[in-house]
């Protein structure tokens, strides 16, 4: 059975050469140094990729067979989702349809009869079998079964491997009797790459092991393996004993980690504190499902004086640095602090930096390649600022660096910024001169001699706004939630969800299901209630946990909510975690240390910033 859940794109990373692995190379199939049957008769190239192809597994302990597991090329193909097809026998495939009842006719009643006898005698079945989409599309169905055996001869699991193909069929004959004549494939697969195992087994040799397992441990584990994402490896790990030793390995699970979250984050996890005592599968558990996620209250040394709010504050590393704010009579502050984390005895400590940039409140503050920090606008003791500044906390002699570049956008405060790729700073919207609210996109390649600002070109924009976030999600998409948003002649919070692809070469706003403002729709599940200057936290994996911020009537600022944006249809869920949760929790003062411990500074009162007590949402059970 399933142990837990995620959602994730497979990634198309190896870490083994095809040299590696040709001495078992010969012709199209593995060969077998002192194995059972020769040579298996499957094209190499399909494994040594992530071959799309659908993957079903049924517990044959279980009457009629239920489903216990389908991966996510299943989903895609067919429209079913799994908590649609989980629990149920596989033959709703064979109905036109989610809410027809009976097997449509023109499915052939000799190859279901023919599965059935396979599955009675434990034997392999191969065929080809009619099955339709969950919209009714006709789809062709190599199908490959394989039983698998316990240690008492019992089988215990049916695995299932499907290359759909289109069937094309008169949409007439569709409504009518079966004439099988009508059928043929397409010629155009749904991959070029499908996934047509042809095994070799039988009763009488190595029944407990699916024929894929003929492969070397190695092959399997970094060709096959390490290419699935978490939640596919331990639902692999419960088919058959093999599967479960090979998913127990800490070096796979790592390459699982790398390629589902990347390596920057893997990186960053592994200084972490008790990382390594955890292990990587428990970590990948544990930030998957999040039942470890706890609140705690940390009291810390050294002060931050003078007393202010309306700072910046980023994690480096496990480091929390914070610059800047607005001190008493709205003086604008320019010193630094920083808060090591991974220390026994974690104290506030001033660093002294030369040339440090003008005073400000409402800027931002960001993390680019290991240890620099970048420094964007804010209102300053002139006015408005649209300034760079880089600093490198860990030179000898730490000094911010004005950056000079070219067509900066308008000075602004209480914007939203993001870094990608670990050296491009993306800044939007935010509150320019006389209040006007900006809805702009602009972008600054940092690792460039001379960097130039570089306006994102869209069709359309969301509305203007500030106090908004900017999430990092999937490598280079980034979304946007809440602030205080423009709507005709008024302004209103907001709990819009809009989504950007920097990837494609004409990247547009998309609005996700949902949005808060006035007219709109509602989103999917419980929504976060509309809100400003709000905590976004990118989870490993690609997901949004929101909390905090301001927050209308009477709705509580410390209730947890999570977004997958990847899902098909996004849906808002509510977190609850165990702990006391900080009053206040504002998105300017939070930052994401470790990637795993979302630390909350001045959230004691909202008006006195009590930041010798901070306040962690820790998503894994080491930190604690």
């Amino acid at each position: 059975m399933m142990e837990w859940d995620s959602d994730s794109d497979i990634s198309n990373n190896s870490g083994l050469d095809d040299e590696e692995v040709s001495s078992s190379i010969n012709g199209l199939g593995f060969m077998l140094s002192g194995g059972v049957g020769g040579a298996l008769p499957f094209p190499v190239d399909n494994l040594l990729h992530p071959a799309p192809c659908g993957f079903v597994v049924t517990d044959a302990l279980e009457p009629d067979h239920p489903i216990i597991y389908v991966n996510s090329v299943f989903e895609m193909v067919t429209g079913y989702h799994a908590e649609e097809v989980l629990g149920r026998n596989c033959r709703f495939l064979q109905c036109r349809g989610p809410y027809a009842k009976r097997r449509h006719p023109m499915v052939d009643s000799t190859v279901v009869a023919e599965i059935r006898r396979c599955i009675e005698e434990g034997v392999e079945f191969q065929g080809e079998l009619l099955n339709f989409r969950k919209d009714g599309f006709p789809l062709m169905n190599r199908l490959r079964m394989t039983p698998i055996f316990g240690d008492d001869e019992t089988i215990t699991h049916i695995i299932g491997i499907q290359v759909f193909t289109e069937a094309k069929i008169d949409p007439v004959l569709l409504q009518g009797h079966s004439v099988k004549e009508s059928l043929r494939l397409s010629d155009k697969f749904f991959s070029p790459t499908p996934c047509d195992l042809r095994l070799d087994l039988n009763r009488g040799v190595n029944r407990g092991f699916c024929g894929l397992l003929y492969l070397s441990e190695e092959v399997v584990s970094l060709k096959i393996l390490s290419l699935l994402c978490p939640r596919d490896i331990a639902s692999v790990s419960s088919v058959c004993r093999k599967l479960y030793e090979l998913t127990k390995n800490e070096d796979l699970w790592r390459m699982v980690c790398q390629n589902e979250w990347g390596s920057e984050t893997t990186r960053i996890l592994e200084t972490v504190p008790g990382a390594k005592r955890l292990g990587w599968s428990r970590l990948a558990r544990e930030l998957t499902t999040l039942e470890a996620a706890a609140w705690r209250k940390l009291t810390v040394g050294g002060a931050v004086e003078p007393s202010r709010c309306n700072f910046s504050a980023c994690a480096v590393g496990n480091r929390v640095v914070l610059f800047g704010g607005e001190g008493v009579n709205m003086q604008p502050m320019n010193d630094t602090f920083v808060l090591d984390l991974s220390s026994s005895s974690p104290e506030w400590q001033h660093v002294k930096v030369s040339s440090p940039p003008p005073g400000r409140w409402g800027h931002t503050l960001s993390c680019v390649n290991g240890s620099n920090l970048v420094l964007f606008g804010g209102c300053g003791r002139q006015g408005l600022l649209n300034d760079v500044f880089l600093l490198d906390l860990d030179a000898k002699h730490p000094t911010w660096r004005e950056i000079s570049s070219l067509a900066p956008p308008l000075p602004r405060s209480w914007h939203s910024s993001c870094t990608l790729d670990g050296t491009k700073l993306i800044v939007s919207g935010g509150c320019a001169d006389s209040g006007v609210l900006l809805s702009d996109t602009f972008q600054l390649d940092l690792s460039m001699e001379k960097p130039i600002w570089r306006e994102i070109p869209v069709a359309w924009s969301p509305p203007s706004r500030l106090g908004h976030t900017l999430s990092v999600y999937g490598g280079r998409k980034i979304l946007m939630f809440g602030g205080l948003a423009k709507s005709g002649p008024l302004r209103f919070r907001s709990s819009d969800v809009f989504t950007m692809d920097l990837s494609e070469e004409e990247p547009c706003w998309r609005s996700v299901t949902g949005s808060g403002m006035p007219g709109a729709g509602n989103p999917g599940g419980v929504a976060p209630p509309p809100r400003l200057d709000h905590v976004a936290v990118s989870l490993p994996g690609g997901r949004i946990l929101v909390f905090g911020g301001s927050v209308a009537g009477l709705h509580s600022a410390s209730q947890l909510y999570i977004l997958d944006p990847t899902e098909e249809k996004p849906t808002w869920r509510i977190l609850n975690v165990p702990g006391r949760p900080p009053r206040f929790a504002w998105g300017h003062s939070t930052c994401v240390v470790g990637g795993t411990r979302a630390v909350v500074l001045g959230g004691q009162t909202g008006d006195e910033w009590m930041l010798s007590e901070i306040h962690e949402l820790s998503l894994a059970s080491f930190i604690i």
